[in-house]
């Protein structure tokens, strides 16, 4: 009988976890559930976590990931897919999404219900990269719609319409250039080997065959005649050194043995002057020894052991830079336009924000004093005691620190759309509300310039692919407006958000050291950093290739940092995704239109007067 404190998910947990070994053909292989991101070892898979809701796309996401994983299992050799894959570059990509594609087609022939599952988390994870609204083939990435165009083709089932919208943009063009080779792709299917050559063949139709490397099949024709050619010379040459060696030892031993022992003597003679020469490099040096080289830099103040593959692909870039003065103005446009309904019940809020600063900037008094305005509260004891005398007040300001607050929004692909847009409008609204109080604001983004890791995996794929490297993607930190910037100067820079292609991978920890090392240099005697984000940090080049923890470690290691120097107050808002359990100070809400909200009573509760109201708020953990 089940007990009323177990997890109802559990029973589902072990039911996939036995299907997904089975399937796999491994009934050795370990299977967890996590917070983190999906993944597959050498020993076992790591798939999403199911909470105890059990919600449709939680189940699917999970049977989707796990039929994948084992698939992949079952149907890849990693041996095969060594041998023939491209060294470096979007070639190298490219064969990676086909033959997942074609391990996955495998199992959906043979298995039509994961087709249904693999084909609910290529929707999911589509629509969370944003690709249902990419409009230009050049903002799609070419080597995921070349896989979704071999699962297309392999099973002759519609995709997702995300995924769809992504394999059309890019589907005329490589029908065009690789159709003849794609007619092969059913024969071949079943044979890796057989599959991988096609692959090949498709990449160089694509016009990458420059990044193919050797063709591992000539390599190995080559190979085998000179194998044949040693094995024919190699008896024939042995034999009639040997028979010459000895035929002059017969001749004249005498001439022989002298041999012998001049070769000994060169020998020793070499082997003394080796000694001679290490013994006057030890006995006369010239010179100061060099010096040692410093240690590089750590890349992260919160952990020296955070590791950064390459930072010169990195860009830190003001908004106007990212597009035209035009472009910039149509896209605020479109932002106003969007989000118009929300405007009046974001002001509002403002407006409430500002009373409360303004309040505790202007109105302070001093009582019972000899001189100023007459006290009327205090007119009682006089009634009482004629004898009492009159008292006054004076108002005076409060000392309301100078203050400057940071903004750090999310740019990730699973931001696009509706949170994008509250995110930057409540930004907006919140820069202008403030600087009417004397308040300095920062709005800051960030992002990647690219996804599947950019130029940064191409130089590791270059390099031979050395373990653990490390961060692998190029960042881009985007400044929307600078502190001492008016508002209406960078207005039209949060339209910027809106811009298709923008929005690509999260890594949080780096963007929120950065964040913070701005703010720390300021001159105010208060900072405040506001971090606005939809979930735990993500990017598919650099887990790949690391532990799984390895970014939401490192964002852990800056929170805590932060939190520690206590520089700046910093606090946090997580859009549908529990924060809480990273920062201290944080609020979680489960709908994007109560933004606004949270953000105004967040901001409201750290510049309360009262300390007991100020402790509450900051240490209050919700969720909405």
């Amino acid at each position: 009988m089940t007990k009323p404190t177990d997890n109802p998910a559990d029973p589902f947990k072990k039911a996939l976890a036995e299907a997904t070994k089975t399937m796999a053909d491994d009934p050795e292989m370990t299977v967890s559930f996590s917070v983190d991101p999906a993944g597959m070892t050498k020993d076992g898979v790591r798939l999403p976590q199911v909470s105890r809701r059990m919600t449709r796309d939680e189940v699917m996401l999970a049977r989707g990931t796990a039929d994948a994983f084992a698939l992949r299992r079952r149907h890849h050799d990693e041996g095969i897919a060594a041998r023939y894959a491209p060294p470096t570059g979007l070639a190298r990509d490219i064969y990676d999404a086909m033959e997942t594609a074609r391990a996955e087609a495998l199992g959906a022939r043979a298995m039509p219900g994961t087709a249904v599952n693999i084909a609910h988390k290529l929707g999911l994870e589509a629509e969370r990269k944003g690709y249902a609204q990419i409009t230009n083939s050049a903002d799609a990435p070419l080597p995921v719609a070349a896989g979704y165009l071999v699962r297309h083709l392999a099973t002759g089932q519609p995709l997702p319409r995300a995924a769809e919208n992504v394999m059309n943009l890019w589907r005329g063009f490589i029908e065009e250039q690789a159709g003849g080779t794609l007619e092969g792709l059913q024969d071949s299917l079943a044979d890796q080997a057989a599959f991988a050559r096609l692959t090949r063949k498709v990449i160089a139709d694509l016009g990458y065959g420059d990044q193919l490397g050797e063709d591992p099949d000539a390599q190995d024709e080559d190979q085998d005649a000179e194998d044949e050619a040693q094995d024919e010379e190699s008896p024939e040459s042995d034999g009639e050194e040997s028979s010459e060696q000895e035929q002059e030892a017969e001749a004249d031993p005498e001439r022989s043995q002298d041999q012998q022992q001049d070769q000994a003597q060169a020998q020793v003679s070499m082997s003394d002057d080796t000694d001679m020469e290490e013994m006057d490099e030890t006995e006369m040096p010239e010179g100061e020894p060099p010096l040692e080289p410093p240690p590089p830099a750590p890349y992260s103040d919160a952990d020296p052991n955070y590791t950064v593959y390459t930072s010169e692909f990195d860009e830190e870039i003001h908004a106007e830079d990212l597009a035209e003065a035009a472009e910039l103005e149509r896209l605020r446009a479109y932002l106003d336009q969007q989000l118009e309904p929300l405007k009046g019940a974001v002001s509002r809020l403002a407006n409430k924000l500002q009373r409360r600063l303004q309040a505790q900037q202007n109105r302070s008094w001093l009582f019972d004093l000899e001189e100023g305005t007459l006290d009327a509260g205090r007119l009682a004891r006089v009634v009482a005691n004629p004898t009492t005398p009159l008292s006054f007040k004076q108002e005076k300001d409060t000392e309301f620190r100078d203050t400057c607050v940071t903004l750090l929004l999310d740019n990730s692909g699973s931001m696009r759309g509706r949170p994008i847009s509250i995110a930057a409008i409540c930004a907006d609204v919140l820069a202008r509300t403030l600087e009417r109080c004397s308040v300095k604001v920062e709005i800051l983004g960030f992002t990647t310039r690219a996804w599947k890791g950019g130029q940064s995996r191409e130089k590791w794929l270059g390099s031979g692919r050395p373990q653990q490297p490390g961060r692998l993607n190029d960042l881009r930190h985007i400044i929307y407006k600078g502190a001492d910037a008016p508002w209406r100067r960078a207005r039209a820079n949060l339209g910027l958000m809106m811009k298709e292609g923008l929005l690509k991978e999260n890594i949080d920890g780096e963007a929120l050291e950065w964040a913070h090392r701005r703010l720390a240099m300021r001159k105010e005697a208060r900072k405040i950093l506001m971090v606005i984000s939809d979930g735990a940090p993500v990017d598919d080049s650099t887990l790949s290739v690391n532990p799984a923890s390895f970014l939401e470690k490192h964002l852990r290691d800056v929170i805590a940092m932060v939190e520690k120097r206590k520089q700046v107050e910093l606090l946090a808002i997580g859009i549908g995704h529990d924060v809480t359990r990273y920062y201290q100070r944080a609020v979680t809400i489960t709908d994007v239109e109560q933004l606004a909200g949270a953000m105004t009573e967040q901001l409201a509760g750290l510049f309360d007067a009262d300390p007991r109201k100020r402790a509450r708020a900051l240490g209050m953990r919700k969720t909405g």
